[in-house]
């Protein structure tokens, strides 16, 4: 079903909006996916908060001129759907990652993230990065481990102490 021209720029300015917002996007072949296999993608965007939308690539164009996504403009042909992140720069890329392992009918055509356009095949370098609580969690570890190593040193002569009378206490019960 066609759409009208007032649809058109309704989703055109959906999409805008969406890109606007977004800190990463995907651009993923869908041809050969079953509608079923659709409902399950769309599910999967849905619950890791991810923006998933099959778009004509005229008006998948036009969503994406005056983002930093525009560098995709040219990577956009035949029958793509597009996935944005909004907090998780990972989020969308994990996505059709995860979906196109079992479905080999999903082909990420391209990415971009910081207004660079990379191509299908670096999608696992984007979908490996760590989460934002991942991310906090690396942080906080690696800021714990020298206080940890401190306080590792400064009770070792105590516990030194105490190995050695336990040791002279069983050398003289012997």
């Amino acid at each position: 079903m066609a759409l009208r021209l007032e649809d058109k720029k309704a989703l055109v300015e959906e999409v805008n909006a969406v890109a606007g917002d977004s800190v990463t996007a995907v651009a993923a072949e869908y041809r050969g996916l079953s509608v079923a296999q659709m409902t399950e993608l769309r599910r999967n965007a849905r619950n890791a908060g991810v923006y998933l939308r099959v778009v004509k690539n005229t008006l998948a164009r036009r969503a994406v001129e005056g983002t930093e996504f525009e560098c995709m403009k040219d990577t956009l042909k035949g029958p793509i759907l597009l996935a944005f992140a909004k907090d998780d720069p990972g989020a969308a890329a994990r996505v059709i990652k995860d979906f196109a392992r079992e479905n080999d009918a999903l082909q990420a055509v391209s990415l971009s993230a910081g207004g660079q356009v990379m191509p299908g095949s670096d999608l696992a370098k984007l979908a490996d990065l760590p989460s934002l609580d991942q991310a906090r969690a690396m942080l906080l570890g690696v800021f714990q481990a020298p206080m940890s190593q401190l306080v590792r040193t400064l009770a070792e002569p105590s516990a030194m102490l105490a190995r050695t009378m336990a040791a002279r206490g069983d050398q003289e019960a012997a």
